[in-house]
């Protein structure tokens, strides 16, 4: 559930609440890995400046999230 709401924020263009559920999708055991595949894949079919302001988000959120860790 966690990355079909990474992939519906992305197509719905909600980068504000992106890093949320990014957050949420970490602590739920979501790999950063399933979180690139995931906006790799949105890519495709919500374009790619979309997708791209979301890889920017989830980089960060997940570089703070290690950093906390």
């Amino acid at each position: 559930r966690s990355l079909l709401n990474i992939v519906m924020l992305t197509a719905l263009n909600r980068s504000h609440e992106l890093g949320v559920h990014v957050r949420g999708a970490l602590n739920n055991g979501v790999t950063p890995e399933e979180i690139q595949e995931a906006l790799l894949q949105a890519a495709v079919y919500v374009g790619v400046p979309a997708a791209l302001e979301s890889f920017r988000i989830a980089e960060s959120v997940i570089k703070d999230h290690h950093a906390n860790s």
